[in-house]
């Protein structure tokens, strides 16, 4: 995937400026797809003199207009057309997992201490997406009252949980072998 495709994702559900796409990246859609701000703002001058983005100014007080972003029809029809094609599947490659199968090798104390640093990122994520499935969908009945867009949200934040409560106790597994 293209960072292409994750912003006209982004813009296909609603308009924004650069900067308010860098906010939504870094609480939802950079869980699984990171950017800098510098490189949403390439990438965004690049989809707009492509044709994929139409600009609408926006003037602030005392500040220079706000440049917001809409998808135009070749854009819809590029993610339309990336949406189709098949996608390889995702090969894990794992830092992590290479020091956990070699830490007989080195020093296990700083593998359990950088696997406990990573214990602790997963189970804030997990939070965090639990925090979010709470917010955005307290009715037990989910998901059989969604649909669209909607369902699509759900389905995604349910597999970013089962994802983190994986790599919850995967960890804690492999930390509980070792105490």
């Amino acid at each position: 995937m293209a960072l292409e495709h994750a912003l006209l994702v982004a813009l296909r559900e609603r308009p924004a400026s650069g900067s308010d796409l860098a906010r939504r990246f870094s609480r939802s859609i950079g869980f699984f797809w990171s950017a800098t701000h510098q490189q949403i703002y390439r990438v965004l001058a690049r989809m707009e003199a492509d044709g994929w983005l139409q600009v609408t100014p926006v003037a602030q007080a005392g500040r220079p207009d706000q440049k917001v972003y809409d998808v135009t029809p070749a854009g819809a029809a590029a993610l339309a057309e990336w949406l189709s094609e098949p996608t390889p599947p995702h090969a894990l490659r794992s830092d992590l997992a290479v020091k956990m199968r070699g830490a007989s090798f080195g020093d296990r104390a700083a593998v359990l201490d950088v696997v406990r640093a990573h214990l602790a990122d997963h189970h804030a994520r997990l939070e965090h997406y639990r925090r979010l499935m709470e917010r955005d969908y307290p009715a037990p009945d989910h998901p059989a009252s969604l649909s669209g867009l909607d369902l699509d949200h759900y389905l995604v934040l349910r597999g970013g949980i089962l994802t983190e409560e994986t790599w919850v106790t995967w960890l804690t597994e492999y930390l509980e072998a070792h105490t």
